[in-house]
């Protein structure tokens, strides 16, 4: 498992055990990363949290490599 898919794992692992961080997670993703886990992303990001039903599931599609800027680049502990 990569680096990326562990830290997302353990993002939603600790979502569905916390009640307090899934409801931060949802209204300020940014802040509740920083003050759980310890993550900063650069200001300059946006990141939104939505969360999947039974019957609701999403398909996100990254942006192509060629368009990834390298100063947009999230710190090291944040690389999912």
């Amino acid at each position: 498992m990569s680096s990326q898919a562990l830290l997302h794992s353990q993002i939603i692992q600790k979502a569905w055990e916390d009640p307090n961080f899934m409801e931060l997670l949802k209204s300020d993703p940014k802040k509740a990363l920083y003050d759980v886990m310890g993550i900063t992303l650069p200001e300059n990001v946006q990141l939104k949290t939505i969360q999947e039903t039974a019957e609701e599931i999403y398909l996100v599609i990254p942006p192509k490599p060629s368009e990834m800027v390298a100063s947009a680049r999230i710190n090291v502990k944040a690389a999912w």
